[in-house]
């Protein structure tokens, strides 16, 4: 079986798995084939904890959920050196970062002490405790989540931090039917729970299948007229002056050049995972909303006039000529 066989697979499976989340999957899967991170916005009980666990479950990786709360501190997230009396020696004991996949749940629940500590893993991976340094698995991804209900409580992600995420994706509600696909999917794991009768493991996806599909994306051909689409998307938001004055008010502060990275990296993947050995502007038009998203600083006057971030990305497609 080759290794995009091997990834369809993975995405059957886990589609079986996570009903009416099909745009979550995809991104998850984009995240994994380019080593990037996800931040989740959805409403409690739309399966983004589902989602990441069933990718756990159908690889070789380890997963660990986190739950973020305004009484964590950075070690409960690094680990700590632990004191040993019997040979008077510290001990470095490692913290839940050090698994493959990590579900930093409601992520703007803690205070920016304890957000700061993911920084250092997100873009190095790898963990500084005191004077060491620990190196993180060669597989490491966050999927961190945000309820966009509650805001009493929360503190806001710094914007340094909001880059680092690869990502950002909205997700909602499924509709009627998918529910009802939902409702009899839980209603057989229950059964299945309680019978007597075990159910074969899933076939777990080695990793090694993972960094070789990586590999296959990074050889994705992109022309230079797509490498400069992208780039004009992007530099479009520093001096968005140079396409309409509407833009110039509602941008305080555009994309940085790890949003064109991004864009360039998430295009190879969503051209990947379609079947194709090179990236098309459909490719690059399928990403840019959730690469951009986070990356775009809207003004106050946006704010006042219910602009989002999706608009402004709207307008550059729309301005900007396709290749």
């Amino acid at each position: 079986m080759s290794v995009s066989e091997s990834l369809v697979q993975l995405k059957e499976r886990l589609e079986a798995s996570v009903i009416g989340q099909e745009a979550l999957i995809n991104r998850m899967l984009i995240a994994l084939l380019v080593d990037g991170h996800l931040l989740v916005e959805g409403a409690p009980g739309l399966a983004k904890t589902r989602a990441i666990k069933a990718l756990s479950d159908n690889i070789d990786a380890d997963f660990q959920r986190v739950q973020f709360t305004p009484d964590l501190l950075p070690a409960d997230l690094t680990g700590t050196e632990v004191y040993r009396p019997a040979d008077g020696t510290f001990v470095f004991q490692q913290g839940p970062l050090f698994n493959n996949l990590i579900l930093a749940d409601e992520i703007n629940r803690a205070p920016a002490k304890v957000q700061s500590a993911l920084l250092e893993a997100m873009s190095e991976q790898q963990i500084s405790v005191g004077h060491q340094t620990y190196d993180l698995p060669q597989l490491f991804m966050v999927m961190a989540t945000q309820n966009p209900i509650e805001q009493e409580g929360t503190y806001p992600l710094p914007e340094a931090q909001l880059d680092r995420f690869l990502m950002q994706v909205l997700i909602d509600y499924p509709d009627a039917s998918r529910e009802a696909e939902i409702l009899r999917l839980v209603r057989d794991e229950n059964r299945a729970r309680n019978s007597k009768s075990k159910s074969a493991p899933a076939k777990r996806l080695p990793l090694d299948t993972i960094f070789a599909a990586r590999r296959e994306v990074l050889n994705v051909h992109m022309g230079e007229n797509i490498e400069d689409y992208i780039v004009r998307l992007v530099t479009s938001t520093r001096k968005p002056e140079s396409h309409t004055e509407e833009l110039r008010r509602w941008i305080a502060y555009g994309a940085s050049p790890r949003a064109t990275v991004a864009l360039d990296a998430c295009s190879r993947a969503h051209a990947w995972l379609h079947g194709r050995d090179y990236v098309s502007p459909a490719d690059v038009q399928g990403v840019v909303h959730d690469v951009l998203r986070h990356r775009i600083l809207l003004s106050y006057e946006a704010e006042a006039d219910g602009v989002k971030s999706a608009d402004i990305v709207d307008r550059l497609l729309q301005l900007i000529a396709v290749p």
